[in-house]
């Protein structure tokens, strides 16, 4: 909204006043710090009407370590104030002509409202199974579909022609070297990373603070992707011109051998608008905790994970930037076939930050180690896009 004010007004005698609302730069440094603000000042009212309304029910998970009933009557569906945050922010500093943006926002709302019809179950019934997993299934595939076929589609002809690139840039090689083409298996390709993401950091949400930190180094991390694979800023560099060696301007995102995302410079507004939202949310989740995600805030956010490296055309490199989410999800996978097909376990729980529980690791040692691991799988993406 404040950047149409700046196309309102810039042929305006008070455009002048409003100009640096016209830089991508500004508006996601901004739109950061606006995000954190108003989670610090909604967040403690907020937490305390949800007290409120939950007083004397149990948001513990099952199959949980008998020491997690100790934060029996914590409540839950703190993920309300990221999504809050995450609306607010990006209709105020977003350019809201840009599609991509409307995709992420309608992925990330659509998941959290299915995080939050799975919550009020579980709190309205009095039990912890919440939405059955077919359901959730269900509704996270349709609000997939109307993002792919309401946003990134063109229907002019009749038949849907996708306007997203169904090329896969391949990490640590150059985008002209090599990047298969899916075609319309691509729609497939993108179901499994945005279900599968979203899954994943709902899974990893078990522990105070555990899923939140690495969701804000990975809203980082796709921050810089999108802004140099979206951005116009060119680098000086020689080439070869008839025989001749000149200094020209080459695209940053030519340069550095990645896609071009259409978008990029208002995809980093939504990502650093996470990054404020998760940080204010941090404040009231880290050890211990005041106030649980919730699956309306775990959902959501990995739903924004796996739009953002779709929309980046970071496919592949988000199994990096998402390690440890995969990690989680994988070691559920793992003690699933290992109990079915032999009847053993191989973790003492599932998922896996339960198993070091068991091992005796105190709560935020394993949390801080997970941060750490994070951060440790972002500095490689990003450090692949040097290594091109």
């Amino acid at each position: 909204m404040l950047y149409w004010l700046y196309e309102i007004l810039k042929e305006d005698s008070l455009g002048r006043w409003v100009n640096f609302l016209k830089y991508p730069t500004f508006r996601i440094v901004a739109a950061g710090i606006f995000a954190l603000l108003l989670g610090m000042l909604v967040g403690p009212k907020l937490i305390e009407r949800l007290r409120f309304s939950q007083h004397g029910q149990s948001n513990v998970r099952d199959h949980t370590p008998e020491s997690h009933q100790k934060k029996k009557g914590t409540p839950t569906m703190g993920g309300a104030l990221i999504l809050l945050c995450i609306a607010v922010g990006t209709l105020l500093f977003a350019d809201l002509s840009s599609k991509p943006v409307w995709v992420a926002l309608l992925v990330t709302l659509g998941y959290g409202f299915i995080g939050f019809l799975d919550d009020w179950l579980k709190l309205s019934k009095r039990n912890s199974k919440g939405l059955a997993g077919r359901y959730k299934l269900i509704l996270q595939t349709t609000f997939y579909l109307i993002a792919v076929f309401g946003f990134l589609s063109d229907w002019s002809g009749g038949f849907p022609r996708l306007l997203i690139e169904t090329k896969l840039t391949v990490p640590f090689i150059p985008t002209h070297w090599w990047n298969p083409d899916l075609g319309w298996f691509y729609v497939v390709f993108g179901w499994v990373l945005v279900v599968g993401t979203s899954n994943a950091v709902n899974l990893t949400d078990g522990l105070d603070g555990l899923a939140i930190a690495p969701t804000i180094v990975a809203a980082l991390t796709f921050a810089v992707l999108c802004y140099v694979g979206g951005t116009t800023l060119a680098i000086a560099d020689v080439v070869n011109v008839g025989g001749t060696p000149k200094w020209v301007g080459i695209p940053l995102y030519e340069y550095l051998g990645i896609a071009k995302v259409n978008g990029g410079a208002e995809l980093a507004v939504f990502c650093a608008v996470i990054v404020g939202s998760g940080i204010s949310f941090l404040w009231f989740n880290s050890y211990p905790a005041s106030v649980f995600m919730g699956d309306i805030g775990a959902l959501a956010l990995g739903g924004a994970l796996g739009t953002l490296a779709m929309l980046s055309k970071n496919e592949l490199v988000s199994a990096i930037i998402h390690g440890l989410f995969l990690y989680e999800i994988v070691s559920v996978m793992i003690q699933v076939i290992s109990f079915r097909t032999t009847g053993k376990r191989v973790f003492k729980r599932a998922p896996v930050h339960h198993h070091f529980e068991l091992e005796g690791l105190a709560e935020p040692k394993i949390v801080v180690r997970f941060w750490i691991v994070a951060i440790l799988c972002s500095s490689v993406a990003l450090m692949s896009l040097k290594l091109r």
